[in-house]
Order: C-alpha cells, then structure tokens, then sequence
C-alpha cells in the first residue's frame, strides 16, 4: 500500500528504470529489484503493477541507509485492488464489483496508472456492507447480469462453494448456461494460477484440491489455470508495447490486460490517444499485432477467425515483434496486410 502521505514518492517501473539509467526493456529483463537487499515495493504480492516508494530506493542507489516507511494504518492509506479486497474480506474479483458502488467509486484514485482506494473509505463502507449495489439477488429472480459484473457475482458464489454447479448459478444468477459454463471455469483457473503463482514447487493438481474444487471439474478449471498463468507470462511483453507508445506520445499510461478471449487463446489492447494514426491496437497470440477500427471494444467479439475489414491492418509477420517494429508500422499506415500472416 502508499503510506499516508507517500504518494508523490511512489515510483513504476518507467521511473525506476530511468532512475537506474535503463532502458524500460532492460530493467523487465534484468529485475534489478529482486536483489535481497532491494527495497521492497510498495504494491502487494500478486498485483500486475509494481511500485516503489522513490525515497527509499534513491537511498539505496545512492548506498545510503534505506529509510523505514510509517508504521501502522493510517486512514489516509492508499490501498491497491488486493489490499482493498482483503480489508473488506472479498476476492480480488469480488472487490472489482464492489468499486462501483456509490460510497467508494468517487473516492478512487490512479497513482502512476494503478487505482487505490483510501482505507477510511473501506472502513466506512465495511460498517454497511449490505447496501451494496446489485448484491444478494434474490434467487430465481431472472435478473440477468451485466456483463461488467458477472465476474464478481460467479465469483461470490465461488468464493462461498468451492463445489459451485452451474446449476445454481443459473438459478441463482438467472444467466445462460453457455454463460455459466464459460465463466465458472475460468474463474476456478484464475484462483489455481493464484496459488501456484504465490507458492513455489505447488502443482496445479495441488492447488486444485486445496481449494476445495471436486474432481469433476478440475481437468477443466486446471486447462483455464494454464491459459491465465501463460496470459500472465505474456503481459509483460505487450506491457513493454504499451510504455513505448505512451513514451513516443501514441498513447496515455496504462496497465494492459492479457485476457482469454477463446478457450485457449490469449490477447490485449492498448487504447491509442486522439491524435494517434488509429484508434487502438490489440495483440493476439494467433496473429500478433494489429490495427482496431474500435476504441471502446477494440478486440471485438471473438469468432474464431481473423478480424479484417476497414480499419484492420496486421502489423507484422512476427507475433512478438519488437516495439520500436510496432511504433513504426503504426506511424507507416503502408506498412503490414489486411490479412492476417500465414
């Protein structure tokens, strides 16, 4: 978390590297800041984005004494998704439906792309948890489910029954079962890849049991945990994409996504600025980098084929080209097909 008050010493990795006088390319490849005695970063174990408090690595670069961060909770803590989520005792997923609420979404912040919520602001929303907007449904009421919240809802359900059907969710939650068999699943797999991810030598088959998944459905939820450990592998390459459109201008900060967009397919987005020569660009593992006609749902509805059409041009025959390769093609509207390579 960011200590009260620490704010305009946190530190990404962009500012880190350039403190260290490396490229942003470099530092991802080298992790400098595994080193033993490196200060700690300020984010919690498991989140995609890693920040550091400036003034305690400035101290360490320049082999000083590594100052201690404040101690104890303080209401003006900032706390990221993880810590958010746990002081609520939710899952990570679960606290991603509870942000919209009225009483915390207005109170969020974004320090160096990374959204944090104040702790007097989950401490107050604790005390009435139940207002909740859209929570405990009524079973069998029919009410479908937007799709921005579906994960959190099948993931309460999953949270309390490990053993979760898709009966109930259907009943519970009033969706499809093509939707319930889609989403179950991969949520188990997100909760395995959880736990191997965070406990070395742990097998999959292993997490698996300890959460309590039934046999039954482990093959399945243990093929979705392969596909988000991979997607996660995979982040930091389209991450590197994503800084150096937003470093040559293309493009604001962001913390891109690698999400699942088929049964074994993995892809992401980075939206483009205004002034950019396209609207957005979306990876996918399949065909590489291309051009997206749509900035709002750049990657589209997922059909199994190629995207073409106006607006789509493949950038590359390579799939993981390097991102000065992707700058240019971007600003080079001759440059790649409108078919996807071979």
């Amino acid at each position: 978390m960011i200590r009260a008050g620490r704010r305009d010493f946190v530190q990404s990795s962009a500012d880190l590297a350039k403190a260290m006088g490396l490229a942003l390319g470099t530092f991802r490849n080298r992790k400098p800041y595994a080193a033993a005695d490196f200060p700690a970063p300020v984010s919690p174990v498991g989140a995609k984005t890693m920040l550091w408090d400036g003034e305690q690595t400035a101290a360490f670069l320049a082999g000083a004494p590594v100052p201690a961060l404040p101690e104890g909770d303080d209401d003006e803590d900032l706390l990221e998704r993880i810590e958010a989520a746990a002081v609520l005792g939710v899952a990570p997923d679960t606290w991603n439906h509870y942000k919209r609420d009225p009483r915390i979404a207005p109170h969020l912040v974004s320090v160096k792309g990374v959204e944090h919520c104040p702790r007097r602001i989950l401490r107050a929303f604790r005390e009435a948890p139940a207002q909740v907007a859209g929570a405990h449904r009524p079973k069998g009421s029919g009410d479908m489910v937007p799709r921005d919240e579906l994960d959190a809802r099948v993931g309460e359900l999953l949270e309390t029954d490990p053993a979760l059907t898709l009966a109930r969710v259907q009943d519970e939650l009033g969706i499809a079962y093509s939707t319930a068999a889609r989403v179950v699943p991969r949520l188990r797999g997100v909760r395995i890849a959880d736990l191997v991810a965070g406990e070395e030598g742990l097998s999959l088959e292993q997490a698996a049991e300890r959460l309590g998944y039934p046999s039954v459905v482990r093959r399945a939820a243990i093929a979705r945990a392969v596909t988000e450990l991979r997607s996660r592998h995979l982040q930091s390459y389209v991450q590197e994409v994503a800084d150096a459109l937003a470093a040559e201008g293309l493009a604001e900060r962001q913390d891109v996504a690698v999400v699942q967009v088929g049964d074994d397919v993995v892809a992401a987005a980075v939206v483009l600025s205004s002034t950019a020569p396209v609207p957005a660009l979306v990876w996918d593992e399949r065909w590489g980098w291309r051009t997206a006609a749509n900035r709002r749902h750049p990657i589209g509805r997922e059909t199994g084929q190629a995207p073409e059409g106006e607006g789509i041009r493949y950038l590359s025959s390579d799939r993981r080209p390097a991102p000065q390769e992707i700058l240019a093609a971007v600003y080079d509207g001759r440059t790649g097909t409108s078919r996807p390579p071979g």
